[in-house]
């Protein structure tokens, strides 16, 4: 078997892939790569839903306080090497999570591109304040189309590095990218609901997120001067509570607002995943058993193949 071969289990927020990956996991000996760009930073654990009770080991998983840069580049350089460490250690790595543009360079690459320019960074960011993210995102969609298709118009995160790198090098972002042939064998799974049941499950759990104690979370990163991070335009769960702590809306707006962007997200998540051809799993219509026996069905066909035994 090729020291390389990766699991891979993905599909949006709200899903139950976390859930199924854990089960599995602690049923072939393998152990858990995140692929989540909120779940590396530590004290955001409810707003993210992180698996505490997981039973196996999970790798990226508060690695960095709030605040902290992190970008795909640096999971990219992670991911690899928890890959390596899990396969030395005779196990089978399970990368599972909703970032699909993490899994996208993972698995396809990203060529150098330059240092963070911070100056630079900010002047973009201020323009965003002003303007508004879909404005750079008109100017991001003249030099640099190809990504700009691949991103939503308001995430002003993605938006800025792009702008970024084209005004640093002088070529579109997607210039760096390789999305030819992926540079690893994998196995991939797309975890998916029907619309109905995906948004009510959203809603269910952003209420449940708000009883666990969401509310005291984001307080205590607020006291710790997280403010700025928790306005992010990644921060969903968070940044939607900022305004709330300062009195300028009702708590139940906030969490219609959560509720809201939460959604919007998980469409974005849903659009990649199913561009992906990777084997559907039908949460609604299978037991969790009957999830995991299935995967270890087709993970053992899949591992037989790969291995050229021809007693299989």
């Amino acid at each position: 078997m090729n020291p390389y071969d990766l699991l891979l289990i993905g599909g949006p927020t709200g899903s139950g892939k976390s859930e199924l990956a854990c089960v599995l996991a602690s049923k072939i000996n393998a152990e858990i790569i995140s692929v989540d760009s909120m779940a590396v930073y530590k004290w955001m654990d409810i707003g993210t839903a992180k698996q505490k009770n997981c039973g196996v080991k999970q790798h990226l998983v508060d690695i960095l306080e709030p605040g902290e840069y992190f970008d795909a580049k640096l999971f990219e350089k992670l991911a690899i090497k928890a890959i390596e460490d899990i396969k030395n250690r005779g196990k089978a790595p399970i990368l599972c999570g909703g970032t699909y543009l993490y899994f996208q360079v993972l698995l396809y690459g990203l060529a150098d591109t330059p240092e963070p320019d911070w100056s630079l960074r900010k002047r973009l960011y201020s323009i965003a304040e002003r303007k508004g993210s879909v404005y750079l995102y008109q100017k991001l969609k003249a030099v640099d189309p190809l990504y700009a298709k691949k991103i939503y118009p308001k995430d002003t995160r993605r938006i800025v590095r792009a702008l970024e790198v084209f005004l640093l090098t002088g070529k579109p972002f997607s210039y760096f990218h390789k999305w030819q042939s992926p540079r690893f064998n994998f196995l991939g799974f797309y975890v998916k609901r029907s619309w109905e049941s995906l948004a009510k499950r959203i809603e269910q759990r952003v209420r449940k997120m708000i009883e666990e104690g969401l509310l005291e979370e984001v307080k205590h990163l607020l006291e710790r001067g997280f403010e700025k991070f928790l306005t992010s335009q990644q921060a969903i769960g968070y940044k939607e509570l900022v305004p709330y702590f300062k009195g300028e809306i009702s708590l139940e707006d906030a969490v219609k607002k959560i509720i809201k962007n939460t959604k919007e997200y998980a469409k974005r998540q849903i659009r990649w995943f199913r561009k992906q051809g990777w084997i559907e799993i039908d949460m609604d219509r299978m037991s969790l058993q009957e999830r995991v026996e299935f995967i270890l069905k087709v993970y053992d066909s899949y591992l037989c193949n790969t291995s050229g035994d021809k007693s299989c």
